[in-house]
């Protein structure tokens, strides 16, 4: 039954191949027997998997997307008659209501806390943001008053109650599992991501000036103009911040080089003080732990927590130069120690928090939504 479900993911903003999306849940639904198709805007470079994709202009004027990108999506998506739409932006609440009729299923994908996102924006005044932000609630209201609603985080639940937790935990990879980790004379701290300011891109560009030694490597994208500040940030120090994502997408694939390779002392996430990021356990943790490295990360009494639990990391004042510098220390001078919380935290993602699980979640929603018996054959 499934193979005759046709579904069509959406999204205006994300890269095609954006890991939750394209290799987590395009694909794993591919694998259970869904027709499914991505609708997307695709770079003429771009190659294709064993998920099909539906190409969208991709606009580089950002308000020339929210409107033409937004229209065009509506148009293509209705052609496709789809029996279930998968939208994956907040642009597109409005496209999914549109589509939404009594034969077919809309799920909105919650990636992001997008009302304390917009309220942290700096393209406006806060006043200004404060507003849009109220006026997007409403919208969402509205609008996903007949859509399911899946959640990237599990605190999601808290706003709503409603939705399915479908976490964004890592895809386990015999190469990263595998790996036999030395933390002897290791001097690499790695950073894996989008860069910007509220990921603590300038705690991060301030890192190679704590030790002569220290090599601060950071994959994914990261806006050229902050690229220059960050640059700027480490002064004589610059040459040990490798920017491998200035002005450009990082591929999955190069990531899961970068994990792979050795020297890693940590992997980073030296958040500044944020309501949109506080009660996140961040995508990369669990990607740093799938590949046996601890973890310094800010200390935000979510975080802590974690960390705690887990034991696997050290929280930090991410505006500390002593702590982030005793923290390095503490790794560089037990090796053995560093080895243990990479390990214990790589023996939990193993356990229980890798996409395997949220997975069947995903598929169980499907199967649900259309009528398909658990267990049942895609080929029946």
């Amino acid at each position: 039954m499934r193979h005759t479900v046709k579904v069509l993911h959406m999204t205006t903003l994300h890269h095609p191949l954006d890991p939750r999306i394209y290799y987590k849940q395009c694909a794993s639904l591919k694998r259970a027997g869904y027709d499914v198709t991505l609708l997307a805007p695709v770079p003429t470079n771009t190659e294709e998997g064993d998920v099909p994709f539906e190409p969208l202009p991709k606009y580089t004027n950002r308000w020339k997307g929210l409107l033409f990108g937004t229209i065009r999506a509506y148009f293509r998506a209705k052609k496709q008659k789809a029996d279930v739409y998968h939208i994956h932006d907040p642009e597109l609440l409005p496209v999914g209501w549109l589509l939404k009729n009594k034969r077919n299923h809309v799920i909105y994908d919650i990636h992001e806390d997008y009302e304390t996102g917009i309220v942290q924006r700096q393209y406006f005044t806060r006043p200004v943001r404060k507003f849009i932000a109220s006026v997007y609630k409403k919208v969402e209201a509205v609008c996903t008053r007949r859509m399911e609603l899946i959640l990237a985080e599990k605190y999601y639940l808290e706003k709503y109650p409603q939705g399915l937790c479908v976490l964004n935990y890592p895809i386990l990879q015999e190469k990263l599992t595998d790996i036999d980790r030395s933390f002897q004379q290791a001097d690499g701290l790695l950073y894996t991501g989008n860069v910007t300011k509220d990921r603590g891109a300038m705690q991060h560009a301030a890192l190679p000036a704590l030790d002569k030694s220290l090599q601060v490597h950071l994959y994914g994208y990261c806006p050229e103009s902050l690229a220059a500040e960050m640059k700027q940030r480490a002064g004589a120090h610059e040459a040990r911040l490798h920017l491998h994502g200035a002005g450009s997408y990082v591929p999955k694939a190069e990531i899961d080089a970068a994990y792979a390779q050795s020297g890693w002392l940590a992997g980073i996430a030296l958040f500044p003080p944020s309501d949109h990021y506080m009660k996140k356990e961040l995508t990369k943790f669990f990607e740093y732990m799938a590949a046996g490295l601890p973890v310094i990360c800010s200390d935000y009494p979510k975080w802590q927590a974690f960390m705690d639990t887990y034991q696997c990391g050290i929280c930090v004042n991410p505006d500390s130069r002593e702590e982030i510098r005793d923290a390095v220390d503490y790794l560089r001078e037990h090796p053995e120690e560093a080895k243990a919380m990479g390990e214990r935290g790589r023996e939990a993602v193993q356990r229980h928090l890798h996409w395997g699980h949220e997975e069947k979640k995903l598929t169980a929603l499907y199967d649900r939504l259309n009528g398909i018996e658990a267990g049942e054959s895609s080929d029946n």
